[in-house]
């Protein structure tokens, strides 16, 4: 059985950098480790011992012990056996867990592939909102109106973790959207509200980041540097492809690029081919006739070089400096980026482009000292919490879990009013959450639910049935499935008695059937787990224990707990 759902965009993008770890790490091995060993020459302890202790402490931990916890990295076989565990779906696309969960991806817009999920139950229904942007200049928009209406959202963007945000600058904004909330029953509220959540004041602030790196690698060629890009964020790098060649040539600059990566060119064409993952812009490219993506243009036009290995015969052949490369792996510890940082390190005019999230003194500590510029950039990942909260208003759950290290700029924001309940988490604890819903659904077959033979409880002011059957659960739903037999309750005396049975009208019918007895024990209905006790002295002894779910009568004469039974069933309903 399947238990791991991915989008296809996803699970293709997820193989082919799995793959491409692959190969850089039998690269690794093949340098500074025997192929058969598991263990590389860099983790014997002479080698060890000539590491700058930050890095040491990193490798073996303070004391040492923790050499001893580090595992070989995953092979192409463990790749396989991985990708054969993985269920893909397209967007909106529904899928049945067991029978019990439905579950739905749909578009977060921050990468190709990258989304949102819901999971429907009969329980209720459940949106688990990761890293979202409301426009993206590369793949599907953020698709929040899908999830509006679970009863619950588990917020997993931790964008804001890292984001300072200005709250007394953005009151007006806040405030606007507030009172467009107030009547989100009116059609210009909600309109109002959707242009609040789709600005692109984001999508601008990106683009002028993307344009000040454009300017600076132009800079750099310029001086006669090279530039070393080794960026994690697929859409980053597609944008980045397409405009660097834009400010080359206004700068009348010619330098060739390259892209070296052992699945560069199919990654490359991959991009081109999955027109329904990507944004309209780019949807709209495709009807036109157009390349979605400029580097297939740039590769034929031999302004773009894309190259397996580093040490390909026809990149050594074409080679030429300055130039500008993309290369793996971000972390600067695998890949051709290493070879490549050695080369250009000591070099000023050369530029190093970096992603936020990387330690950069810890990642530059092997190449130290470094001359070249290092260009640390932050890019966009997730949403703003003031956008955050206007969705969440906007998608109305019943209950929203944040994680724990979100607590205190939720609760300095401004917004304090909320129309839902609000939860935190923590790694590795379990919180318990009510019910979402007050009551479950039952699909009954038609011809079943015409043969029901209603009887009304008179405590409880409902009509209930018995039957014979089975209960299914299938795509979320409970089900009673054909062929169940209604029982025949007005032939048979009924077996099931329920209600809250009063101890002192009890004592009252006992009395008047000529049993006499006493409460020895009343009951408190607040405590579910009291017992009341009634003991019976004439005509014989007995004792009534009466529970929150159950009485039990003790008599050694038969007839006597014959009579009591009736006593204590023309109280109560039977079923």
């Amino acid at each position: 059985m399947k238990f791991i759902y991915a989008t296809e965009a996803t699970a293709r993008l997820g193989q082919l950098m799995l793959e491409d770890l692959v190969s850089m790490q039998m690269e690794l091995r093949h340098f500074y480790g025997s192929e058969e060993s598991d263990s590389p020459q860099w983790m014997k302890w002479e080698e060890l011992e000539l590491l700058p202790s930050p890095l040491r402490e990193v490798a073996v931990g303070q004391d040492g012990s923790e050499l001893g916890g580090w595992m070989p990295l995953y092979s192409s076989v463990d790749v396989k056996d991985c990708l054969q565990k993985i269920q893909k779906l397209k967007y909106a696309e529904a899928t049945c867990h067991n029978g019990a969960l439905v579950l739905k991806a749909f578009s977060s817009g921050l990468e190709i592939g990258s989304c949102n999920w819901t999971v429907e139950s009969p329980e209720g229904s459940i949106s688990c909102l990761s890293s979202s942007i409301f426009v993206s200049a590369h793949a599907m928009d953020f698709d929040y109106h899908a999830l509006q209406g679970t009863d619950m959202i588990l917020y997993s963007d931790f964008t804001s973790e890292d984001v300072i945000e200005d709250v007394e600058h953005h009151d007006n904004y806040s405030a606007s959207a507030t009172n467009s909330l107030s009547t989100l029953s009116d059609e210009h509220g909600w309109r109002e509200l959707n242009e609040c959540l789709s600005s692109n004041d984001e999508s601008i602030e990106e683009s002028k980041k993307l344009a000040f790196i454009c300017s600076c690698v132009v800079d750099s060629v310029k001086a006669g540097g090279s530039v070393l890009i080794p960026l994690n964020q697929l859409g980053i790098v597609l944008q980045l492809l397409e405009q660097i060649p834009n400010f080359l040539e206004s700068s009348a600059v010619k330098v060739p690029m390259y892209v070296i990566s052992s699945v560069a060119a199919e990654l490359l064409a991959f991009t081109n081919r999955i027109p329904e993952w990507l944004s309209k812009l780019r949807q709209e490219k495709l009807f036109s006739g157009e390349p979605l993506f400029s580097h297939i243009e740039l590769i034929k036009g031999k302004k773009l070089h894309v190259f397996p290995a580093i040490h390909s015969p026809n990149l050594i052949a074409n080679w030429q400096e300055p130039c500008i490369i993309f290369a793996p792996h971000w972390t600067l510890r695998l890949g051709p980026i290493v070879h490549l940082l050695r080369r250009w390190c000591g070099d000023q005019n050369s530029l190093l482009v970096l992603q936020d999230g990387l330690d950069v003194d810890m990642a530059l500590l092997p190449f130290k000292p470094i001359a070249m510029k290092v260009l640390h950039c932050s890019f966009l990942s997730g949403m703003r919490m003031r956008k955050a909260q206007l969705l969440l208003k906007m998608l109305q759950p019943k209950i929203v879990v944040f994680p724990e290290v979100l607590k205190q700029q939720i609760n300095v924001s401004k917004s304090s009013s909320h129309s839902f309940s609000i939860l935190y988490y923590k790694e590795n604890e379990t919180i318990d959450i009510r019910s979402l819903k007050d009551n479950s659904v039952l699909e009954i077959a038609t011809g079943l639910a015409t043969r029901f033979r209603w009887r009304k409880l008179v405590q409880n002011n409902m009509d209930v049935t018995r039957l014979e059957g089975q209960l299914l659960i299938d795509e979320s739903k409970y089900w009673l499935v054909s062929g169940n037999k209604v029982s025949d309750t007005s032939q048979n005396r009924p077996l099931l008695y329920c209600g809250l049975l009063d101890m002192g009208k009890l004592l009252t019918i006992l009395s008047k059937m000529g049993i006499n007895g006493s409460i020895e024990q009343g009951m408190n209905a607040a405590e579910s787990e009291s017992v009341g006790i009634i003991k019976i002295h004439d005509p014989n002894k007995a004792m009534i224990e009466v529970k929150a779910t159950s009485t039990v009568i003790s008599a050694s004469d038969e007839n006597l707990a014959a009579r009591i039974f009736e006593a204590i069933t023309s109280l109560l309903d039977g079923i």
